[in-house]
């Protein structure tokens, strides 16, 4: 099978930790292993996000002022080449020597009037106490949003429309490449009015584009990685409740955070819906059950345990 695997912030830092490279390593340390396993039977097709990195990225490059500071698009082209590295080094510790692994800067059409630019909604970088927060929104005009009883930056995340590499990256994939693209959503770009690529300001929900990216390469299901086990009704109450089979379209995006699990049942019902394969959300360490079909919840047209693989 062909799997389009998307890793959660938390494959890369988990919450609370330190941003440190060490840390990352660490947790990415712990994926590789369960991924290099996959790899021996299915061809794997790796995503991440890098809201906590860009975010670091972008605090440094503001308070460096000798120079104008970089857009978002070329901070986005940095975390993709950052994280890639760490997993590509992981990754090779547990791969057999032939087996290659290749990290790919993605770029990601959206639209010039995508009404995402309006209305920033994409968490990105560090917490941030009142105080904090409201310093920087005076200093560098930032707009900023409650997150677990602190603030964090948000920049607009509109939405993709197509990768330009999918054919590099079916090229790779098929040859027996693990690929690592669409990294953080990707790098944003729009065509100007004379055709010429451009690049905008901006974070493109990555789990939004890994659906995109696994409709096109033709994937056979797209797995997306978070902290919890399993989608749930009525998360964090009393009547908290896993959810293990569901159809495409059955559970609307609305009814859960804009912030995590809404875009993720998005990108599952949107890829589901294709009839192709199918999606699943689950958590990190289930990876390997998840594609058994034995953790997570599963998103198909026929959405009972018949469709185990």
């Amino acid at each position: 099978m062909r799997l389009v695997i998307a890793l959660g912030g938390n494959a890369l830092l988990r919450r609370g930790q330190k941003m440190t490279v060490e840390n990352q390593r660490e947790n990415i340390r712990m994926v590789a292993s369960g991924i290099a396993r996959l790899a021996g039977e299915h061809e794997i097709i790796l995503t991440h996000g890098n809201g906590p990195q860009v975010g670091l990225i972008a605090l440094q490059n503001a308070m460096y002022r000798a120079v104008e500071g970089y857009p978002m698009d070329v901070l986005d082209a940095e975390s993709e080449g950052m994280i890639g590295y760490l997993l590509e080094t992981e990754l090779r510790n547990n791969l057999p020597v032939e087996r290659d692994v290749a990290t790919l800067l993605t770029e990601v059409e959206v639209g010039s009037d995508d009404p995402a630019f309006e209305h920033p909604t994409k968490p990105i970088g560090p917490q941030y106490s009142d105080d904090e927060a409201s310093a920087l929104q005076a200093k560098w005009g930032w707009s900023m949003v409650d997150d677990g009883g602190k603030k964090r930056r948000v920049v607009p995340s509109p939405r993709p429309k197509r990768i330009l590499q999918q054919r590099s990256i079916e090229t790779l994939s098929a040859s027996g490449t693990i690929v690592i693209a669409v990294g953080g959503g990707g790098i944003p770009v729009t065509l100007n009015q004379n055709g010429k690529w451009l690049g905008v300001e901006a974070v493109i929900d990555k789990d939004r584009a890994s659906a995109v990216l696994a409709r096109d390469v033709n994937a056979d299901g797209l797995i997306l990685l978070t902290d919890v086990n399993a989608v749930m009704l009525n998360f964090g109450t009393p009547q908290q409740q896993s959810i293990r089979h569901v159809e495409p379209g059955t559970l609307n995006p609305i009814d859960f955070a804009a912030g995590s699990m809404g875009p993720k049942i998005e990108a599952a019902n949107s890829f589901a819906a294709t009839k192709k394969g199918f999606a699943a959300i689950g958590a990190l360490e289930d990876l390997e059950k998840i594609i058994r079909n034995e953790a997570g919840t599963r998103f198909s047209i026929k959405a009972d345990k018949s469709d185990a693989l």
